[in-house]
């Protein structure tokens, strides 16, 4: 609902008689609420404005604040918390819990939450009708990340098997709505830029996904589970899903018959560990990071799998070769981060791991006549813990669909001024949200804000030609105010854009914005069809993996060719095939839409 920046067609104050009939409105649409979480959302005596969008949506505002409650038809019916409201009032809506952070990328990314992504708990699911206000949360963190209404209801549901859309999201965390504040925030650690895990100031790393306890709250009880406090409702009639399971409790592959008791089995898995009754101390981690390193080099890294990108070797070898029952944080180690630490082992002499400007840090040689290696005696695993080899995990097994596509910049000489001067990294990349940061907070360092309104900026010498020097012609003077909005687009347009394609584990970054998949169908001899597929590179997908599968799919033939100046190899289907293979794209592969172009030639 907020993919996009749209314009305010009006806004206006809240008279006393409007504040209190939303009130009343609120008061009735979330009547579990308490009244003193309706005045922390709604604080008396304060100015509040409305602002209405072509669209026909109204967005209500607490002067000087965040968006706090949003009307998607404008008729006062359908009115939703905004995430910043959720983050002061966590339990004003009812949630589902994610069943793990990793599930949150396709949240935040613009998909609707589906049932196969939420932790089902063992008593089932409280009953919820179609058309009801939820919202999203990940497991250990208190605070929700999206919010939508229900596609159908719970009944429904099980008639279903479980499948389909659970939550039809309305807005979510990093969309144009939480963008569109002057300094937009996240509530604790556990938010990324394209993910959100556990709050690691509540709980520590790892526990959550060891908990199958609640999965959704509802008003009329409390209970504080592992993961955080959850709220559920003890009293709402319990489903009984036990029919619909097989041996491995896979509820995505059974569909509903009859109803019975859910009973999820215990999730086995290297990646979920247990917790440390005792945090560990900075040298502790060290120590610990050492043997995993050296366990991961024994028994899992193997020559033809270098050279070896850092990230890969993190999440494939080295978490996995941690002891049971420990959680690794690379972060609460001295290195603080794994290039450091890597870098340092690099010097050591146990391994060669270098950095490419652009590219990923990759590991590229092991000295297996080391003495740390020599000396260390690895502890023997059971076959089915180890990690697959590389020829499995790209290019070779099962695609990863998990597709990131996200814009980055990275200061140009005309801003280094600025991040010079807040001793900020030059030779980063920084998401939008982040420049902004960077450019408030020199604005906040400077003083630069107009003492008559707040909403002005008076530029000194360093921000006035970080945002205008060679932009404006011989003649006109330079601006010596400009609004906070219009400081934030222009320094943003002034840095130089990048993207990240990410496919599972795999990231790669590349200068502009990324070239779409162009899928083009054309008559050749006669009346005969004939599909070309290009640009695949760009989202991490193997020509030849795709060819041979779409093969497979229509049992036709197929060819291949470079394309001219060696950008690539161009896939050639036999057939007017193109609508298929953008579903297949989209589906298998994880491709948005937007990067999918189709050509029909075919058609006068």
């Amino acid at each position: 609902m907020f993919k996009k920046t749209v314009k305010v067609k009006l806004q206006k104050r809240l008279s006393g008689a409007d504040k209190k009939k939303l009130k009343r409105t609120i008061r009735a649409r979330f009547s579990h609420a308490s009244d003193d979480e309706i005045d922390i959302l709604l604080p008396p005596k304060v100015e509040m404005t409305v602002s209405k969008y072509p669209n026909r949506i109204l967005l209500y505002c607490i002067e000087g604040e965040c968006p706090i409650l949003f009307d998607v038809d404008g008729r006062g019916i359908e009115i939703f918390p905004t995430v910043y409201s959720l983050w002061k009032v966590p339990n004003l809506l009812s949630a589902f819990l994610l069943k793990g952070g990793e599930v949150s990328r396709f949240v935040i990314g613009g998909a609707d939450l589906m049932f196969p992504g939420i932790l089902i708990p063992p008593e089932g699911y409280p009953s919820f009708s179609a058309g009801e206000p939820w919202a999203v949360k990940v497991p250990g963190n208190p605070a929700p990340i999206a919010v939508g209404s229900t596609n159908m209801s719970s009944e429904d549901a099980l008639k279903a098997g479980l499948r389909g859309k659970a939550l039809l999201i309305c807005h979510h965390y990093r969309d144009m709505l939480w963008e569109s504040v002057d300094h937009p925030y996240v509530p604790n650690a556990g938010f990324y830029e394209d993910v959100v895990f556990e709050d690691p100031t509540v709980l520590p790393c790892g526990q959550a996904s060891d908990s199958a306890e609640v999965s959704v709250e509802k008003e009329n009880g409390t209970k504080n589970a592992e993961m955080g406090e959850m709220i559920y409702n003890k009293d709402a009639p319990n489903v009984d899903y036990s029919k619909f399971m097989n041996e491995t409790s896979d509820v995505t592959e059974k569909t509903a018959s009859v109803i019975g008791d859910l009973k999820l089995a215990e999730k086995s898995s290297v990646d979920e560990v247990n917790v440390e009754d005792q945090p560990l101390s900075a040298e502790n981690v060290d120590a610990l990071l050492d043997k995993c390193l050296l366990q991961a080099l024994h028994s899992t890294v193997k020559e033809k799998d270098l050279p070896m990108p850092g990230s890969i070797l993190w999440s494939r070898h080295i978490l996995p070769s941690r002891p049971s029952g420990i959680t690794l944080d690379i972060r609460k180690s001295s290195f603080k981060k794994l290039s450091k630490w890597l870098q340092a082992k690099s010097s050591a002499g146990l391994i060669s791991f270098k950095e490419h400007k652009h590219k990923e840090a990759t590991l590229s040689f092991i000295n297996r006549t080391h003495p740390e290696f020599t000396s260390f005696k690895p502890e023997k695993r059971e076959a089915e813990k180890m990690v697959p080899s590389m020829e499995n995990v790209v290019g070779g097994g099962q695609v990863d669909t998990v597709l990131e596509v996200a814009e980055i910049y990275k200061p140009s000489v005309h801003i280094k001024p600025i991040f010079n001067a807040l001793g900020a990294d030059c030779s980063r990349f920084y998401s939008a949200s982040e420049a902004s940061e960077i450019v408030f907070q020199y604005i906040e360092k400077e003083k630069l804000v107009k003492p008559t309104d707040r909403a002005v900026v008076v530029l000194d010498s360093p921000l006035c030609d970080a945002l205008f020097k060679g932009t404006i012609k011989k003649g006109p003077a330079y601006p010596t105010e400009i609004h906070k909005k219009d400081a934030r687009l222009t320094f943003i347009s002034r840095m130089q854009a990048h993207h990240r394609v990410t496919r599972g584990v795999v990231s790669v970054v590349q200068k502009g914005s990324p070239k779409p998949i162009q899928i083009m169908t054309e008559r050749r001899q006669g009346n005969k069809k004939m599909t070309k597929l290009s640009g695949l590179e760009s989202f991490l997908i193997d020509a030849e993996t795709l060819a041979s599968e779409l093969q497979k799919k229509f049992a036709c033939s197929m060819t291949m060719t470079e394309l001219p100046g060696k950008k690539g190899l161009e896939v050639l289907v036999q057939g007017g095939v193109m609508d298929v293979i953008a579903k297949h794209l989209l589906q298998e592969y994880g491709v948005p839409k937007r990067y999918i172009e189709v050509y029909d030639k075919t058609k006068k």
